[in-house]
Parts: C-alpha cells; sequence; structure tokens
C-alpha cells in the first residue's frame, strides 16, 4: 500500500484505454458469473427433492420413453400424494413450421396441480365439456391476436391423425393467466385434452402412454421419502421411473441433449484466452510508454524488485477493479433472468464460491498478463532508457 498513489496513478495516465479495457474485463467477468450460476444450476439440481410441492416422475432411461397410463392410479396410492396428472408432448407449429407453439396433451386435473396459473371457472368448465378444447397462455393470445371462441390449425411435428394428416383443429376456450413471474412459461403454452390426442392420433403413436406425471405432495418435508416410493413402483420394470423435482427434470432433459458443463467450460475458456491477449496488449503498452519514468524511478532510489512489484499490482489492480464490477452486475442481474424465464430456469445467486473462483481467476490473469512487462521493467537499464534506446 505504500505506493498505492504511484500504481492508480499509472493504471489511469491514459484513461480512455484503461476505461476501454475495464469495460471488456468486466464483460468477461460477467459472463463468468452468469454461466457459473447455470453451470450451478445443473450441478445443484435433483440432489434433493425436498421442499418441493410438486414432483415429476419420467422415465429414467430417457425423457422420450412414454410411461404406461396406469401407473398413474399406482402412484396416487403411495403415502403422501396428493393428486396425481399426467401429460403429453404435442408440439406443433401455427400457419408457419418456423412458428413453434409449445403444446401439451394433459389430462383433465392437470391445471389443478398449479395454482399459480388461474383458469376462470366457466372457462375450465367449457374445457371439460369440449373434447377439441384448448387453453392458451395470455401472452399466447396476444402474440397471434386471438380471442376466445376462434378455431385454430396447428401442425404436429410428430404425430398423424388416423387420416393420416398432421394438421389439427382446436377450439380455444379459456386463457391461461400465470400469477406469478415464476410461472411465466404457462403464458405461451397451449394445453389440450390427453384423452382427445390419445383417441385421434394414428394407432402405433400413443397407444394409452403418457410422456410424464405431475405429482402433488401432501407435505413438501418429505417429497424425498415420496420420490423413493414412486420409483420403486417400476423398479425392475422395462419402464423404470425417475421422479424428481421440476426444475431437477428440466436440467435433466438438459443434461440429455448436451454436455452444459463442456459448453459453458468452452465459452469460459475462449472469453478468458481473448481477456488474456487484450489486458496483456494493454500492459505492454502502458509499460513501454512509461519507460522514462520507470528510469525515473530507478535513478530516485526504487530498487528492481520495487519496479517489478509496482508493475505487476497494476496489472492485478486492473483486472480487479473490472472483474468485480463483473460478477457485481452478474449478482444483481440474475434474479431478474430466473424470473423473466418463466421458471425455466432457477439460478442461484453469486455464492461465496462463485466470488472465490471469481477472484483467483482475476489474481491469476493479472499475475499471468503483467509478468512480461513486469520483468522487463525490471531488467531495465536507466542509461538506456533515459537515451531512448
Amino acid at each position: 500500500m505504500k505506493y498505492f498513489h504511484l500504481i492508480w496513478a499509472a493504471l489511469f495516465r491514459r484513461k480512455t484505454r484503461t476505461i476501454l479495457t475495464l469495460v471488456s474485463i468486466a464483460a468477461a467477468f460477467l459472463l463468468f458469473g452468469m454461466l457459473d450460476a447455470v453451470r450451478t444450476s445443473f450441478d445443484q439440481a435433483g440432489k434433493s427433492a425436498n421442499g418441493a410441492h410438486r414432483l415429476q416422475t419420467g422415465a429414467k432411461l430417457s425423457f422420450i420413453q412414454p410411461l404406461p397410463q396406469g401407473l398413474g392410479e399406482k402412484i396416487a396410492t403411495v403415502p403422501g400424494v396428493k393428486s396425481v396428472a399426467y401429460s403429453n408432448w404435442f408440439g406443433g407449429a401455427y400457419q408457419d413450421p418456423h412458428n413453434q407453439v409449445f403444446t401439451f396433451a394433459v389430462s383433465d386435473n392437470y391445471t389443478d396441480q398449479y395454482p399459480e396459473v388461474a383458469v376462470s371457472d366457466d372457462e375450465r368448465k367449457t374445457f371439460m365439456q369440449t373434447r377439441t378444447g384448448i387453453l392458451v397462455g395470455d401472452k399466447l393470445m396476444e402474440k397471434y391476436h386471438w380471442k376466445v371462441g376462434d378455431q385454430i390449425p396447428l401442425q404436429s411435428n410428430i404425430f398423424p391423425q388416423q387420416n393420416g394428416s398432421k394438421n389439427w383443429t382446436f377450439n380455444i376456450v379459456g386463457v391461461l393467466h400465470p400469477k406469478e413471474a415464476s410461472a411465466g412459461f404457462y403464458s405461451q403454452i397451449i394445453l389440450m385434452h390427453w384423452k382427445y390426442f390419445d383417441d385421434a392420433v394414428q394407432k402405433g403413436y400413443n397407444n394409452g402412454q403418457v410422456g410424464w406425471y405431475v405429482v402433488s405432495v401432501a407435505d413438501v418435508n418429505q417429497a424425498d421419502q415420496v420420490a423413493k416410493a414412486i420409483d420403486a413402483l417400476s423398479a425392475n420394470s422395462d419402464h423404470e421411473t425417475r421422479t424428481q423435482t421440476e426444475a431437477a427434470a428440466t436440467a435433466s432433459w438438459m443434461k440429455q441433449l448436451a454436455d452444459i458443463g463442456l459448453i459453458v467450460g468452452s465459452i469460459m475458456g475462449a472469453v478468458f484466452f481473448t481477456l488474456l491477449l487484450l489486458t496483456g496488449n494493454t500492459m505492454m503498452q502502458a509499460v513501454r510508454e512509461r519507460t522514462s519514468e520507470l528510469a525515473v524511478l530507478k535513478t530516485l532510489g526504487f530498487s528492481d524488485h520495487s519496479v517489478l512489484a509496482m508493475v505487476l499490482a497494476e496489472s492485478v489492480l486492473l483486472v480487479l477493479l473490472g472483474g468485480v464490477i463483473g460478477i457485481a452486475l452478474a449478482a444483481m442481474l440474475i434474479p431478474g433472468v430466473s424470473a423473466s424465464s418463466g421458471g425455466m430456469l432457477n439460478l442461484p445467486t453469486v455464492g461465496t464460491n462463485s466470488w472465490l473462483l471469481g477472484v483467483v481467476l482475476m489474481l491469476a490473469i493479472g499475475i499471468v498478463v503483467g509478468a512480461i512487462p513486469a520483468w522487463r521493467a525490471m531488467r531495465l537499464n536507466i542509461v538506456d532508457a533515459l537515451a531512448g534506446r
């Protein structure tokens, strides 16, 4: 701290360059904070179901493997299970194949599992009475300018009807209104009757099967125990199940599609490699411009090691300033990103481990990019430097 004022003055000798470099470093560590939160959320998902009001039961082997529809009756008998609903992926595109719409074929009691999603009593009653009726998320209604009573066509990505056509026609009978930001996903989906889907789809495509079960638990503190009991029902069968929280199920689907850890690691590796080149160039240029000033410091009695330490400290301080700003920004943005995802992402806040890892990276990068210019400054010959050689 003895020479901090000299280090600070040297760091901001060229304010524009320093500020632009700080912005680049902050952006890199902002990305680090966000991606580390994604990695942590995937790593933590599925460790414990306790505290969850709902569980999701799917095939243990793969999320595309269906389960027998009769399994729901067995699940309902498990102690601690409050109610059971089921769902199937339907997919669907509106007018153009690029206008993909998340559409699910669900049991009649499916919306009862989600008290955070509102449907009026009249619309719920109409839905129950209308075989081709659908419930549509409010934002989806706004996007396509639909209204209750409209008849709309949807083209399934997978499932043909009995006549071989993949063009299905539905009647909008109600609107899904999420009450909470965490349920925002339901403002962009369509729910149709599973019974109608199973009866109308071409034979061989569904055969009375479901994609997954949604289980409401009576006691959130017993969710782990309930999950194990449900999975025990299908142990050693051809349809073994995995019961977990909805967040863990989403993470499991993603992991089957891609190696999240590898993707995050590759992105961060590329970002920090670029950061090394950028910051290293900044420090090399900054020290080169101050060659005569460093020679004067040595003339005034500063030792070679003191000069080395000052240049190295300048490099570390530069990275620390930008890095702390970046991770702090990530900590502020993560709650908003989680909320705006409509429950699809449940990102944890930037915790102690993330901060420690970030600081270690800042120190390491600062030392690496400052090592060469600091070494050159230490070995600087006073006479040659003052002579401009």
